[in-house]
């Protein structure tokens, strides 16, 4: 199983390698339109190469996804944590009222009574 992780990662990383030399070329990147570039009297650009762009587009897509998912699930967390922690609260409880039935018993027939 292992190997076949590392022949995906192996592909992967070929198929990301051939992607960035097939597109080495420059690209201009603008902040703004130019038609709303225009009313803030600026046009800020950047000179990349396109690889980059691709590929930092697809880890913010990738960074967005995982907090979008991360927020999204927030409430179900919540409700896990409120579980866990009903569950904790209800097993002291429940020793608490195991030690009391047994209280005053010899140990040998508390143990078996717990065990049927």
């Amino acid at each position: 199983m292992r190997y076949v992780r590392y022949l995906c990662i192996a592909i992967f990383a070929v198929a990301l390698v051939s992607v960035a030399l097939a597109n080495r070329d420059v690209v201009s990147l603008q902040v703004l339109p130019t038609e709303v570039s225009g009313l803030f009297a600026m046009n800020p650009s950047i000179q990349l190469p396109l690889f980059i762009v691709i590929l930092g587009s697809i880890l913010m897509g990738l960074l967005v996804g995982f907090v979008w998912e991360w927020i999204r699930e927030f409430g179900e967390r919540a409700e896990a944590a409120k579980q866990a922690r009903e569950m904790r609260r209800l097993k002291r409880e429940l020793e608490k009222l195991k030690a009391e039935k047994h209280e005053g018993k010899d140990e040998v027939i508390a143990l078996l009574d717990e065990a049927s």
